[in-house]
């Protein structure tokens, strides 16, 4: 992962000529751009702040600075009229997406207070601080003529106001856009043989989201392992024991095998200074690495819980959408459909393998299986449900044009689930199991999905405006 901070970008504008017009009014609408930054730096962003950009001169020089800063995004705070031409060389040599904040000192004009003042110079300037407005028309039409993507943000300063939910909203995206951009994906084995919806074109991936691909073998993880010693393995055991609800059918030898793994898998994961892993591997005719590959679920669970999500059968689109969702702090354990329940009207959904213990509800059980359904070996697995409450399924669908964003809120709920070793939880959905399934389907996702706590579909839809890319909701 890339130590590289998220670096935000801010600037004003205004017209020149007002200046000298209307005393204290260029002080009075740069105390505004000051409570913008304030806000920006709340939610953790480093902050380039350029001030107020009132002529074409300083607008073509704040390009190039924030070139050379380094920005991620830039927060175009219009706090009265300006004229287009004081703002498109800005965004047009910064290369990275806009924001307008569209934003009024006060809810509206105090009009008695304001037709007492008499002098109407006076007046005007007073006006003017309120004129932000004015100036959104112009600056939408230049964008738009001149291919430029942006947002708008529209509100008031109070603190209250619910525009600042809205920029947080924002920050918040374009940190997720950020963490893939830098992130490294580990890709360790193969896709399994005739699953068609799961393979990817990793090009298009990359070009999507950023960040880079490490190929990676199963014997290097088979290495390390030899490398553990029996104290570090009975140490990642204790771990075991403490974090999960460790059966008591569950062999000591088996979980030995598991902690071995685990720790091989942590020392993957730092020598390659990954932040997710998508894994495949047969392991047939070579008896250390099908040893490998039949206990890393464990291994694999801590590793999602700690913010390097871990999916299985290569599923690479799937891990992108489990790294969003655990950068937005929602987790994002691996999960496809079960089964729906009619008479509930839920459907039930999860997967074998590793789960994102950090969402689950209570502690996450280990079981014993005795074979691993469609694939090789057995060994210890996790059973858990992701927490009662708001949730949102996130899909990476790729199809012939490009790639998009397929989102969902829904209910955790509780009631009886299978008790077969696998994650396992039941979700209501606003516009009923029937209809979630059929709606969904029809936009051509893959089987997979990643899912996670919380309502993130708003921050989702921003994620995709910043990535370019479509972003379709379903509920």
């Amino acid at each position: 992962m890339s130590a590289i901070p998220l670096r935000v970008g801010l600037f004003g504008i205004g017209l020149e000529a007002y200046w000298s017009q209307f005393e204290g009014l260029r002080e009075r609408l740069t105390s505004y751009l000051q409570i913008s930054e304030g806000h920006l730096r709340s939610h953790g962003a480093e902050v380039v702040n350029l001030g107020m950009i009132d002529n074409s001169e300083k607008a073509v020089a704040a390009g190039h600075q924030f070139r050379r800063e380094d920005v991620d995004i830039i927060f175009l705070h219009v706090t009265t009229y300006a004229l287009s031409a004081t703002v498109l060389p800005v965004v047009q040599r910064s290369q990275v997406p806009v924001i307008i904040l569209n934003l009024q000192p006060d809810a509206a004009i105090d009009y008695a207070t304001f037709n007492r003042l008499g002098d109407r110079t006076k007046m005007t300037g007073d006006w003017l601080a309120f004129c932000a407005a004015c100036t959104i028309p112009e600056l939408a039409n230049v964008f738009r003529r001149c291919g430029i993507s942006f947002a708008q943000v529209t509100g008031t300063l109070h603190e209250e106001d619910p525009c600042w939910h809205e920029v947080a909203e924002w920050l918040a995206a374009a940190h997720v856009a950020h963490v893939m951009a830098h992130n490294r994906l580990g890709l360790m084995g193969h896709y399994y043989s005739g699953m068609l919806d799961i393979y990817t074109d990793i090009t298009r991936q990359i070009g999507t989201f950023g960040g880079s691909v490490e190929i990676l073998e199963v014997e290097e993880v088979s290495a390390l392992r030899r490398e553990v010693t029996a104290a570090e393995a009975s140490a990642r055991m204790d771990v075991f024991r403490e974090t999960f609800d460790v059966q008591s059918e569950c062999l000591p030898t088996e979980l030995e095998r598991a902690a071995r793994t685990s720790l091989a898998l942590d020392g993957l994961v730092e020598r390659h200074r990954l932040g997710s892993m998508a894994y495949y591997h047969l392991g047939t005719g070579i008896e250390e690495n099908e040893n490998v590959l039949s206990s890393v679920i464990l291994g694999n669970s801590l590793l999602t819980a700690r913010g390097v999500p871990v999916a299985g059968e290569y599923e690479i689109k799937n891990v992108q959408a489990m790294k969003i969702l655990d950068t937005f702090g929602a987790g994002g354990s691996f999960t496809e459909y079960y089964a729906i329940d009619f008479r509930d009207d839920i459907v039930l959904m999860g997967h074998d393998g590793p789960g994102h213990i950090a969402i689950a509800e209570g502690r996450t059980k280990v079981r014993p299986l005795e074979v691993y359904h469609g694939k090789v070996g057995r060994g210890l697995s996790v059973e858990m449900t992701v927490k009662y409450g708001p949730v949102t399924l996130l899909s990476v669908v790729e199809s012939d044009d490009g790639i998009k964003l397929l989102v969902a809120e829904a209910e955790s709920v509780p009631g009886p689930i299978l008790e077969i070793g696998n994650t396992n939880s039941r979700y209501r959905f606003s516009i009923g199991a029937r209809k979630f399934v059929e709606s969904w389907n029809s936009e051509g996702p893959a089987h997979h999905c990643a899912i996670g706590i919380g309502r993130l579909a708003s921050r989702i839809h921003k994620l995709g405006k910043l990535l370019g890319i479509p972003t379709v909701q379903i509920c």
